[in-house]
């Protein structure tokens, strides 16, 4: 499932340092503002047992900052997790302001057709089906669909709907994730059984409840 909660921020200030490229162990690329809002909110969402699957930032009058979070434990991540997770960043965010003016923050699961944005998702995933959009053109097209069969630091393999197997360069990708399929649906099913199994004192997933109204922080 996918669940969201979203906070109003106001608060004026801003994070220091140029920008960077966040790329620590396996996580997720980002650069600029959006690199810097993923490295100061890590270590407290790590220490909570969850990490981070991709930052976005949406919007310019009044900016969204929309962070997609993973459970370390493999347990789905449902409504109670967004709510945790979007307190805690938010009381981050609110020492170093991003900034100037009003801006929302919003928390979410990856979901079942989850972004691919680390080498250990696109391993997990192999032999379900992908899409995958290049921000330079590869062979003559931006649009790749096909079977992961692999993936590295530097490439993601994939059978195409045609037969053809293609490497493409991960820095040259501008987005890429699954496609909704039966057998990705029973796979997912299948892994969130095993994890809670494994995990029997974990923190609920969900509190069973309607997802949270947006929550305004002054």
């Amino acid at each position: 499932m996918t669940g969201t909660t979203s906070s109003l921020h106001s608060q004026g200030g801003g994070l220091s340092g140029p920008p960077f490229l966040f790329l620590e162990d396996d996580s997720p690329q980002h650069e600029g503002l959006e690199a810097r809002i993923a490295a100061a909110i890590e270590p407290t969402l790590s220490a909570m047992g969850y990490e981070i699957v991709r930052v976005l930032i949406q919007g310019k009058q009044t900016p969204t900052v929309q962070i997609m979070a993973d459970r370390t434990d493999g347990i789905p991540v449902g409504v109670a997790d967004c709510t945790r997770i979007s307190h805690a960043a938010g009381a981050v965010l609110d020492v170093d302001d991003p900034f100037t003016g009003e801006w929302n923050l919003e928390v979410s699961s990856p979901g079942i057709d989850r972004p691919l944005t680390r080498t250990k998702d696109w391993l997990r995933f192999a032999g379900h089906v992908a899409t995958a959009e290049m921000s330079i053109p590869f062979e003559g097209r931006r649009r790749f669909r096909g079977i992961i069969l692999g993936a590295d630091e530097a490439t993601v393999r994939l059978r195409l709907d045609d037969g053809a197997d293609v490497a493409l360069p991960r820095p040259d990708m501008r987005r890429a994730k699954l496609v909704l399929t039966d057998e990705l649906i029973a796979a997912t099913a299948a892994d969130a059984a095993r994890a809670r199994a494994e995990n029997p004192g974990a923190a609920p997933d969900s509190d069973g409840g309607e997802e949270p109204p947006p929550a305004k922080r002054n």
